[in-house]
């Protein structure tokens, strides 16, 4: 399959993902009334889905570093569509978090592999690919509110999830169809290696020596913003359902537009990101974006009406621009060969903090009935991914290949 098709299904794929991991938080506001359950019962339910995403994702980028991260581009489309159908066939809370689980697993594919294509098939201009393909991924965040909203108002919680599933997996069979049609593997780095008078053995234990380090701390503040970016997913909907007009609960199809509304504009905000990740520092855009996502949520605690738009607005903008300088930040500290398995430990640790944000906001709501100390806990969390990221040397050497 060519480079151009590649990008385009890791594109689409990124889309679809967000998508995936994210419109079960529209679509509990339609089970709530369907089933007659608890708001905090039925979002715990995506917890074990949740940390699948984290937790198989080093799996499948190891199988994508060495069978076909194309391949497993394939699995995961037709995988996690099939799972949303059986999800809108369930009818029991039992049966809704096994086909939840498979969900999870499947689209632990994503990121081990789709992001790893884009860095290889990039060339010079990786900030502003990896820009494109988080447009891609913020669209399919939206997505998960306008669409999911409009299908649950249409067909309830069978039609929000079966719809979409259909269309993913048949994404997939085009997919699978296109690279048994062209006979070709997943597109592999050169491994030539970029350090000019050493032996690739010495470039690589270079590497190794001055690379763990930062690689760590990056490990550790990619952890921490997962908690930031899942909590705040997972109360948004809820948050503008309570918060919109003060004292009355806003529409199903309301919250999803502006769900939408604000991942949307999100992704265009990864332009700028990308723009700023190939022409300036990483580590300084990394440290900038942080310190004012913190203050944006410090605002969001006590916000509402359309204050409250703005501040979560702006702050998810501000996440998802710094994707573009952290995705190169971790390419710069991994051997091209490894990317697989790097960027899959990545979101082991991202998507493990998923169930945590999930079991936050479902915790704090069922004490509280409200959201504030949720987004304090994540200012508190933005500061502590500021304070590590100070230890990240100021300028990130080359890629190295090996």
């Amino acid at each position: 399959m060519s480079k151009k098709s590649l990008m385009w299904y890791s594109a689409i794929g990124h889309a679809y993902f967000h998508m995936f991991t994210a419109f079960y938080f529209v679509i509990v506001l339609s089970l709530e009334l369907e089933w007659q359950l608890p708001y905090s019962e039925l979002t715990e339910l995506w917890s074990p889905g949740a940390l699948l995403v984290g937790v198989f994702a080093l799996v499948a980028g190891w199988l994508g570093d060495r069978w076909s991260a194309s391949g497993m581009l394939a699995v995961y489309f037709i995988g996690m569509g099939l799972c949303s159908i059986v999800a809108g066939y369930a009818d029991s809370p039992l049966t809704l978090l096994l086909a939840l689980c498979g969900l999870g697993l499947f689209a632990a594919i994503y990121h081990p592999v789709g992001i790893p294509l884009v860095i290889r098939n990039s060339g010079a201009k990786q900030g502003r690919a990896l820009a494109i393909n988080g447009v891609f991924g913020s669209l399919g965040a939206a997505m998960a509110g306008v669409v999911t909203g409009f299908l649950a108002d249409m067909g309830g919680s069978y039609l929000a999830f079966v719809l979409p599933g259909a269309i993913v997996a048949a994404t997939g069979v085009m997919m699978t169809i296109g690279l048994a049609s062209a006979k070709n593997r997943a597109l592999r780095p050169s491994n030539a290696p970029n350090t000019v008078g050493q032996s690739p053995l010495a470039a690589a234990n270079n590497h190794a020596r001055t690379r763990r380090l930062p690689f760590l701390v990056l490990l550790f503040c990619l952890a921490a913003a997962g908690l930031i970016y899942h909590a705040t997913q997972t109360a948004a909907p809820k948050v503008f359902e309570v918060r919109l007009v003060e004292g009355v609960e806003v529409g199903i199809k309301t919250v999803g537009y502006y769900v939408a509304l604000i991942y949307g504009i999100a992704g265009l905000c990864q332009f700028i990101g990308g723009a700023l990740a190939d022409k300036y520092n990483l580590k300084l855009i990394y440290l900038c974006h942080f310190t004012a996502h913190g203050a944006l949520l410090l605002f969001a605690a006590h916000a509402g009406g359309l204050y409250l738009v703005l501040a979560l607005g702006i702050a998810v903008s501000l996440g998802a621009s710094a994707l573009p300088a952290e995705n190169m930040l971790l390419a710069r500290y991994t051997p091209s060969r490894h990317h697989g398995v790097a960027f899959g430990l990545k979101f082991v640790l991202f998507f493990a903090s998923a169930p945590i944000g999930v079991l936050l906001v479902s915790g704090v709501h069922r004490m509280t009935g409200e959201f504030v100390w949720v987004f304090l806990t994540l200012v508190i969390t933005a500061v502590i991914i500021c304070l590590t990221a100070l230890a990240l040397p100021r300028n990130p050497p080359q890629p190295i290949r090996t």
